[in-house]
């Protein structure tokens, strides 16, 4: 198999760049293969506000080749370490996640334990835009010497970052839920297969078939969730969650993210706040409102009561599905699972999602914390 050409997703593979506090969707993003750039007229310029984007992949890709033993690489939440993983395949890297599936990622501190993990990794994965600030810490004060590569920083310029009910711009810290985005999701797997090649350059070969055969599964489930999302009426395509999770989601897909009832403090909405999200499901008529498995809320159930409409609480924020070794215990199993449960919800046909096979047939042999 002829190799792809190494990307530096620093001048390539930006996806959309939407500036200030808006969620509405752009124009659908132009499919291509994987690796390549995908354009439309509502992309900004790269070079005009990438300095941090610049810098992240610069720190991404100053690796060097670890010999003599295997690769030791370290991630955080489970479907950025899955997709790692499949990249990884069955070669020699050791590939440890270090927070527990169903934790609130934005406020997980490391235990003490993490630091010996830290202290031995050659790279260290994150997920950037300020999600894992207290493990970066952590690798900062334990592994100096680590390449620590913040993935959604590294490909999306910060024009592109979103700002909501629960990440105000004002707070300076940006909705970190890039993963949600099937295209964006092709950038982190170019940044990490560069990376790996860097450190384990002989196997080259190996993590570029990965690297296909999972960007091919990825690009499946992008193009059946617009086969799906065409069955929902574009007025109905309205999202309603707990956690705000799906801001860039939204964009791809053409989605209204209406709201988000979880506040940026992570605690429960005030009574304003409830009443106001009462008077917007009416006013503009939604037709699901959606809790997640690892936050619940009786909060939005008092919602959908009161507004007598469904309520669904089984959406996954970073909670894989299956078991670990299965193939739905991964970012496919997570997404095929979210998008056929949105879709139904809102009233359209799912079978297009259903129909996607995730099992990529390469090994997940990550450890994923309890």
């Amino acid at each position: 198999m002829k190799r792809r050409p190494l990307i530096i997703p620093a001048c390539a593979a930006l996806l959309f760049s939407v500036a200030g506090c808006s969620s509405k969707p752009a124009v659908r993003d132009v499919v291509e293969q994987p690796g390549q750039d995908i354009t439309d007229g509502n992309i900004a310029d790269p070079t005009a506000d990438n300095g941090s984007l610049k810098a992240a992949s610069a720190a991404c890709l100053a690796g060097k080749k670890i010999t003599g033993r295997p690769v030791r690489i370290v991630s955080t939440v489970a479907p950025i370490t899955n997709l790692i993983s499949l990249v990884v395949g069955d070669n020699s890297p050791v590939v440890t996640g270090i927070v527990p599936e169903g934790t609130n990622s934005h406020t997980f501190e490391p235990p003490p334990s993490a630091a010996a993990t830290l202290e031995k990794a050659d790279i260290i994965f994150v997920n950037g835009l300020a999600l894992e600030d207290p493990t970066l810490a952590m690798a900062e004060a334990n592994a100096p010497n680590a390449i620590v590569c913040e993935l959604g920083t590294s490909i999306l310029p910060s024009a592109g970052y979103q700002y909501d009910f629960s990440f105000p711009e004002a707070g300076g810290r940006p909705n970190p839920h890039l993963w949600t985005s099937p295209q964006l999701v092709l950038n982190y797997l170019t940044m990490i297969r560069d990376v790996l090649l860097i450190a384990d350059p002989e196997n080259f070969m190996s993590y570029d078939e990965n690297y296909a055969l999972v960007s091919e599964m990825v690009l499946q489930l992008d193009s059946a969730m617009f086969t799906a999302t065409e069955s929902i009426p574009a007025n109905d395509r309205k999202l309603l969650t707990y956690h705000d999770a799906y801001a860039y989601f939204g964009i791809h897909f053409k989605y209204d993210i209406v709201g988000a009832i979880q506040p940026q403090s992570f605690e429960e909405p005030s009574p304003q706040d409830i009443a106001a999200f009462i008077d917007q499901v009416k006013s503009q008529k939604v037709k699901a409102i959606f809790g997640s498995e690892v936050f619940p809320s009786s909060v939005l159930e008092q919602i959908g009561k009161e507004t007598k409409v469904r309520y669904v609480d089984t959406l996954r924020d970073d909670d894989l599905p299956g078991k670990p070794g299965e193939a739905e215990h991964s970012w496919g199993g997570l997404m095929k699972f979210n998008f056929i449960t949105m879709v139904e919800a809102l009233g359209g046909d799912a079978s297009a999602i259903k129909s996607v096979n995730i099992d990529t047939g390469l090994s997940d042999k990550a450890s994923y914390p309890q």
